[in-house]
């Protein structure tokens, strides 16, 4: 979803970096806001060219108190895991220019490329999508760094989980008393750590096949076990379509060729950690959905869904 904007509205400091940036002769000549981001404010930029034609470039703005804190981290994560993937076959933006400490802009800010497609969160032909995001997965887990991204880091803890009112408290008990346990061993891979059907762009046009077009927002690209992104994934998964479509996820993974912990209670330690950190605030993953047109994911939905995929986690025993 976007909305249109007056250039006017855009920063001075910020709009004049980016002119610096364009091609010679190149102006901007549109903006629109773009909806979905949580942290960042997102726009896409129209750029008139010299040949009379035009292209699109995506602005990345952090202005909120709260995320100012961690903007300088996330630019250059971001910035560096562009980068690293910009020759790796793993469809990503190109980066253009990134201000991490607002040096030259009003705000911390990073320009890039637009990719083509859309994010699609219906639940409409998602037996289709779940594969393929599996096997772009396991292509981003194939990249080697010659230098790592920053270890990954788990900031859940089992005093900061938040219970829904209607969960069954003894089943959580239970999974929160998991986070307890030492973190497991594991061989590190490049991660996106926020790999999931928000971040994912395709191609869902009605003559061919769906395909993957890009995958976007590596604010978070971090070092550590293949088990944290598919975890992810199949917490958002399961949110969005339903509990079952968690584990078909992690299936999916190690059927397109993704290797995952070989002892079944590590992966149960992955995704029932990750399971729980949504717990904190589930409401705020669940918002950009519901303004994208899933507005049958409502609070209630959301926190049922949740309750019932820890159930399922939990009824695995680590199996």
């Amino acid at each position: 979803m976007t909305g249109a904007e007056s250039l006017s509205t855009m920063d001075p400091s910020i709009r004049a970096w980016v002119s610096r940036h364009l091609n010679a002769g190149e102006r901007i000549v549109e903006s629109e806001t773009l909806s979905g981001g949580i942290t960042a404010e997102m726009r896409k930029l129209t750029v008139r060219t010299t040949d009379g034609f035009s292209r699109n470039l995506v602005l990345r703005t952090y202005t909120d108190s709260a995320s100012l804190l961690h903007a300088e981290d996330w630019l250059r994560r971001e910035s560096a895991a562009l980068t690293l993937l910009s020759g790796s076959g793993v469809p990503v933006p190109q980066l253009v220019a990134v201000d991490p400490t607002a040096a030259h802009c009003e705000y911390p800010s990073l320009l890039m490329t637009q990719l083509p497609g859309s994010t699609v969160l219906t639940d409409e032909g998602v037996d289709e999508r779940v594969p393929l995001l599996a096997r772009q997965l396991v292509e981003i887990h194939a990249v080697i760094a010659d230098t790592r991204p920053r270890e990954y880091r788990a900031m859940t803890t089992a005093d900061t989980v938040v219970v829904p009112k209607r969960a069954d408290a003894k089943v959580w008990a239970s999974a929160i008393d998991i986070l307890r346990n030492p973190v497991p061993a594991y061989d590190g891979r490049v991660l996106h750590r926020d790999f999931q059907p928000g971040n994912v762009l395709f191609d869902v046009s009605q003559n061919s096949a769906a395909r993957i077009t890009g995958v976007v927002d590596w604010a978070g690209a971090s070092w550590g076990p293949t088990d944290v992104d598919v975890a992810h994934c199949s917490t958002n998964l399961a949110l969005l379509h339903g509990p079952q479509w968690g584990p078909r996820f992690a299936f999916a993974y190690e059927e397109a060729g993704g290797v995952l912990s070989q002892n079944g209670r590590t992966q149960q330690y992955w995704r029932v950690r990750d399971a729980l950190a949504c717990s904190e605030e589930v409401q705020l993953w669940a918002a950009p959905w519901r303004e994208a047109g899933r507005t049958d994911l409502t609070p209630r939905v959301v926190e049922d869904r949740l309750d019932a995929y820890i159930s399922m986690l939990m009824d695995a025993r680590g199996q």
